[in-house]
């Protein structure tokens, strides 16, 4: 038996001709680039794999401007690298960079990491971007515009499409100077209540941590960690804010020796779930306390953004109790007015996105029949199919 094909495009012109291709014979295609996000939506295998690896490099940076472009197939691990020689960076810090993210892929699966809440997420950051249809044309919007598509705006349309409408080829980001300070500290708190109540007391104060997480594991208290970037004077005050913080609610704030490391060991939170099944859940941060005080079942383990809602929970033991506590989460999430999804999965019978279509379904399948009406991208992969 054989297996899909493997497309290899080099250019945008070829990707462009092989989609188009693909189109005329309903070769349904799956889009890839570091493969980091496989797992998510648990989709069929597809008659072809469309590898956007060969799509890689600088394609130009102006430091003065703060910008960069870039191809889609550029790995975040070397796109940081060549900034880092001119003294900036991409401030997108989404999990699987060690592993290959690439920056088409970060933009397709909107992946976040902490520093959305101080920097923005890939919405606020992608200024311009080129994507190759399924008709076979090359469309841009946004930097280095020639001419928008049909009024689209692509930026926006591509950001979380998941590789359903088309295959993002080049993308324009705005970057940042490196900060010369990072700071950051942490507390443990035995309730919930408190952990969230502190994060909360640090996000009414004027500071803008780059990152503000809450981990509880089965055996472990409810943990706030806390970092902060830039100029010396502002970081001190971050650090102090979080202290009056924690300590008003009977903790004591205690530094992070290597604040990059600890970080990214909760950012990795689905990369280490080898067993069960990991919820994302995206709430409104009102709704996180009774949302993570119901997430903690027997053996789970709760990464939480807290200045952004977005909650990560890895559910351990039989299938039949991963099947039961992710079901809820899922209704849960939509009960306090979130969403959620399964971001990866090793039990039969669970459903990616649950049981009810989400908000907005009817314009999806607008929007996917207008720029995929061969239907051939990535079935299966988004919350409509």
């Amino acid at each position: 038996m054989t297996g899909p094909l493997i497309l290899r495009p080099t250019t945008a012109e070829e990707c462009a001709a092989l989609l188009a291709e693909s189109a005329a014979d309903r070769r349904s295609v799956r889009v890839r680039g570091g493969g980091t996000k496989d797992p998510l939506g648990a989709p069929p295998e597809t008659a072809a794999i469309l590898e956007t690896r060969g799509l890689a490099g600088i394609v130009d940076h102006v430091p003065a401007d703060l910008t960069v472009t870039v191809a889609a197939g550029t790995s975040l691990a070397d796109l940081a690298t060549q900034l880092a020689g001119t003294g900036q960076f991409l401030p997108l810090d989404p999990p699987h960079v060690g592993r290959g993210a690439t920056a088409g892929g970060v933009i397709a699966a909107n992946s976040n990491g902490f520093g959305r809440y101080r920097y923005g997420g890939v919405r606020d950051l992608l200024i311009g971007l080129r994507a190759a249809l399924p008709d076979g044309t090359l469309a841009r919007s946004g930097g280095r515009v020639v001419k928008n598509v049909s009024g689209y705006d692509l930026c926006k349309l591509f950001t979380g499409s998941l590789g359903t409408l088309g295959v993002i080829v080049e993308a324009t980001f705005k970057v940042l100077p490196l900060p010369p300070v990072t700071a950051g500290a942490s507390a443990t708190f035995r309730r919930a209540a408190d952990a969230f109540a502190a994060a909360d007391a640090l996000l009414r104060t004027a500071v803008r941590p780059t990152a503000l997480v809450i981990e509880r594991g089965p055996t472990q208290g409810w943990r706030l960690a806390a970092a902060a970037a830039g100029e010396r004077p502002p970081v001190e005050r971050s650090m102090a804010e979080l202290a009056r913080a924690v300590e008003a609610r009977g903790a004591a704030a205690e530094p992070l020796d290597d604040v990059a490391a600890s970080l990214d060991r909760l950012r990795e939170i689905v990369d280490a779930a080898t067993d069960g099944a990991v919820v994302r859940a995206a709430l409104p941060l009102s709704a996180q306390t009774a949302f993570a005080g119901a997430a903690m079942a027997d053996g789970a383990r709760i990464v939480a953004d807290a200045a952004t809602g977005i909650h990560q929970v890895h559910l351990r033991g039989d299938d039949a109790a991963v099947l039961r506590a992710a079901d809820a989460l899922l209704a849960n999430a939509l009960v306090l007015g979130g969403s959620a999804r399964i971001e990866r999965s090793n039990v039969a019978g669970l459903a990616t996105y649950g049981e009810r279509a989400p908000a907005g379904a009817f314009l999806m399948r607008r929007i996917k029949d207008a720029f995929d009406p061969a239907g051939i991208l990535e079935p299966g992969r988004s919350a409509i199919g």
